[in-house]
């Protein structure tokens, strides 16, 4: 999180993706001042997840400095899905932390299996 790069939002975030082999992948929310372009830190460390082999994923946790802590957004939510609904998302704040499966934050997902019906 210390790492972002938030000069619109101040909103900083970090993330941290735990690969069924054990592998943690970080990443940090990057903005433009192109809003669209930003990327979310979720999103950023499932790309060096990818990027660096990983297919299973066993966990990712998201850091704030809001309390409650915030989950992913729809965006970050639909890209995880990819890699399975019972991944565990964990958001963290400065003193409260919460827990879902990714299924509980994403109901009715478009999946493969959406694409093979």
């Amino acid at each position: 999180m210390r790492n972002a790069w938030a000069p619109y939002s101040n909103f900083h975030v970090g993330a941290a993706i735990e690969a069924a082999d054990g592998a943690v992948y970080v990443g940090c929310n990057v903005e433009s001042a192109s809003y669209g372009l930003t990327i979310c830190a979720e999103r950023m460390a499932l790309g060096a997840a990818v990027a660096g082999g990983a297919r299973k994923l066993r966990r990712v946790v998201v850091t704030t400095e809001v309390d409650p802590p915030a989950a992913p957004c729809g965006a970050c939510r639909q890209l995880l899905a990819e890699f399975g609904l019972d991944l565990e998302v964990v958001a963290v704040g400065p003193t409260t932390e919460r827990r879902w499966k990714l299924a509980a934050l994403l109901p009715d997902a478009f999946t493969k299996e959406t694409l093979e019906r």
